[in-house]
């Protein structure tokens, strides 16, 4: 299995609920009310990058329990390492009143540090990718890195969105602002070959990352990152029975992101658009629900640096991180960051199976199982500007045709007091320049 495919060695570690409601709902649940605490530890462990270890917490405050399953504030807090220098330093906060007029407050700051990210080029399959090229098997002539396809980063993120109702209607307004700061390198080899036999050595080759450098396909100017400062503005439409497990309704949105130089980003100002629409239909009560989503987001105007390109514009996301398109958060069992072009779509279909509801230690628990299909593409490529097709190995690297990105499975969720969501997924790509397979541990529905 790959290096981004990690394996969980232990599930549920604790659950705690500081007040319990003994009043139930119509469904028979127990309404809970103040703090409930669940938590996972984080044990993993992956060849190149090492061991990791850590311990990822959800809070969640009910309040008196007026409006439960709906929460009043909502804390996520992620310390994890591996023993190879990448690690999450996450602290998130929603929070849905604390502030006057029922603005409601989503916060993010974090340190995310990657030895190796996933970096395939760009537009989808008009970058060929060639496993063999990573494969390290005996044999194997092909054979150049098993970090072929990946670069170093580090991001310090700070970002802060405010949303209100309008009136007594589904739609809200929303307004935030986002503070990135990118360090970009090629892999550090010499970090990754400490302790390893001679045998199990990467060769210090270049990477693609490296050949888009001296291509010129990825500028001076941004390939060692830099800070992205950036505003939000969007309106949403929001009628889903349960927020974070929602049955019934729908969740669309309009959001612009505008990064203009001005705001210290000089020649790489632009702005963004992103449109999307979720629908939720129940098919059995309490039991069976259908999920789909699509979306589309294009540059509109200006020049992003090719960090930002891949990252997913939403008006609310828990997740640690949002690349794509491919990976957890967009095309699972595709590889991560495989489709990147300046303007995409997608879509996510789920049968969300909800199998075992029961009660235990008076939290509310159900389990779920959910088959999914995932698609995604660019509509419109990033323009190289450079002339790369005198290359005398231009066919290994390029191609002139793009498709459509499929990746398809199933998860397996556990689910305590509807907000608390353990989220195992496990894809596999349709077709073979999109990977193999891709296990991923999350919290959360992706959608």
């Amino acid at each position: 299995m790959k290096s981004f495919n990690t394996i969980l060695l232990a599930v549920l570690l604790f659950s705690f609920s500081g007040v319990f409601g003994q009043e139930k709902t119509a469904d028979g649940e127990n309404i809970k009310t103040g703090w409930n605490f669940g938590g996972l530890p984080v044990v993993a462990y992956d060849s190149d990058i090492g061991f990791k270890y850590g311990a990822l917490v959800n809070a969640f405050n009910y309040g008196d329990g007026t409006n439960y399953p709906d929460y009043r504030y909502a804390i996520k807090a992620e310390w994890s390492r591996t023993t190879k220098g990448s690690g999450i330093n996450q602290l998130f906060f929603d929070a849905k009143d604390l502030l006057p007029n029922n603005i409601r407050l989503t916060a993010d700051f974090s340190y995310l540090t990657e030895q190796s990210l996933d970096f395939y080029g760009f537009n989808g399959y008009e970058a060929v990718y060639n496993s063999l090229w990573e494969d390290d098997s005996e044999g194997n002539e092909a054979y150049r890195s098993r970090m072929f396809y990946r670069h170093e980063r580090k991001l310090l993120r700070f970002k802060a969105d405010f949303s209100q109702p309008v009136k007594e209607t589904h739609f809200k307004w929303l307004a935030g602002f986002g503070i990135y700061k990118h360090t970009i390198k090629p892999v550090d080899i010499d970090r990754l070959n400490e302790g390893k036999d001679s045998a199990d050595m990467l060769p210090d080759v270049p990477g693609l990352f490296d050949n888009y450098v001296t291509w010129g396909l990825i500028h001076d100017e941004e390939k060692d990152g830099g800070w992205t400062n950036f505003i939000k503005l969007g309106i949403i439409y929001d009628s889903r029975d349960i927020e974070a497990n929602a049955n019934k309704g729908m969740w669309s949105e309009a959001v612009l992101v505008t990064a203009p130089g001005f705001l210290g980003n000089g020649n790489y100002g632009y702005t963004k658009l992103a449109l999307a629409h979720r629908h939720y239909f129940t098919i059995i009560p309490n039991r069976l629900t259908f999920a789909g989503r699509i979306s589309y987001q294009g540059t509109l105007f200006g020049d992003p640096p090719f960090y930002m390109q891949p990252y997913m514009i939403s008006s609310f996301s828990s997740a640690t991180t949002s690349d794509g398109l491919g990976g957890a958060k967009t095309l699972r069992g595709v590889l991560r960051n495989r489709v990147v072009g300046d303007h995409i779509a997608y879509t996510n279909l789920e049968l969300r199976w909800k199998f075992l509801k029961t009660t235990l230690g008076k939290q509310n628990i159900y389990l779920a199982l959910a088959p999914f299909l995932d698609a995604g593409t660019v509509l419109k490529p990033i323009s190289l500007d450079s002339d790369v097709t005198g290359l005398p190995d231009y066919d290994d690297y390029f191609t002139t045709e793009e498709g459509i990105h499929v990746g398809y499975g199933a998860g397996f969720y556990f689910v305590m007091n509807q907000n608390f969501i353990v989220a195992i997924n496990y894809g596999m790509a349709a077709n073979k320049q999109d990977g193999n397979s891709g296990l991923y541990i999350n919290i959360g529905y992706l959608f």
